[in-house]
């Protein structure tokens, strides 16, 4: 808030040529007439590397990945300070964080991560985790998509939207990551899951 005194004789301006603007750090998905008309061909398909039966190039461990949303969370620093932003964030399938964007709406922050990629020639980002710090919405998978991540992970709740997106893509979507606990949704074949032996 600023508080303006005007020197004496100087007018009070013209509240007619005030100019308001709507803005908004929305997706841009809302309103739309269909979902059809968002959908758009992956330059860098994801299922490539499902196909064999034996795995994919990206595995990541689930003990790795229930440590991410502790480590993203470390590293927002405007959030220490605000306590109102939400966060993404890049990782290896090792759990090492390479790059965090923070911004008020969860679609600046992964378009910060991806458009920064892209200034520096590393697209397709295939081998790559994307941790957020919200809800897994279909713009949150079909940004992944785009930018050729397999792996979106997330501390809440997938829509329905997002997980058939993600079914149908190739992507792999873990929600409700919080702790040793996570739904995984589609492409369960990134996870380097261990067959329980001898047990009950």
């Amino acid at each position: 808030m600023v508080d303006v005194s005007l020197a004496p004789g100087v007018p009070v301006p013209d509240i007619t040529l005030e100019r308001n603007v709507y803005t908004t750090s929305s997706c841009g998905l809302c309103g739309k007439a269909s979902l059809d008309a968002v959908r758009t061909t992956a330059r860098w398909p994801l299922a490539d590397d499902l196909e064999d039966a034996g795995g994919s190039a990206v595995r990541i461990e689930p003990e790795t990945l229930a440590v991410l949303p502790d480590r993203l969370r470390a590293a927002q620093r405007v959030f220490d300070r605000t306590g109102g932003l939400h966060a993404a964030a890049l990782f290896t399938p090792d759990g090492e964080l390479l790059d965090l964007r923070e911004d008020v709406g969860r679609h600046n922050a992964v378009d910060k991560l991806v458009g920064r990629a892209l200034q520096q020639g590393l697209l397709p980002l295939s081998g790559t985790v994307l941790m957020v710090s919200g809800r897994a919405s279909f713009e949150l998978a079909q940004k992944a998509v785009m930018a050729g991540i397999p792996v979106l992970a997330a501390v809440s709740a997938p829509s329905s939207l997002a997980v058939d997106l993600a079914a149908e893509t190739g992507l792999t979507l873990v929600g409700f990551l919080r702790g040793t606990s996570m739904n995984v949704y589609a492409g369960e074949q990134r996870l380097a899951l261990r067959t329980a032996v001898g047990g009950a």
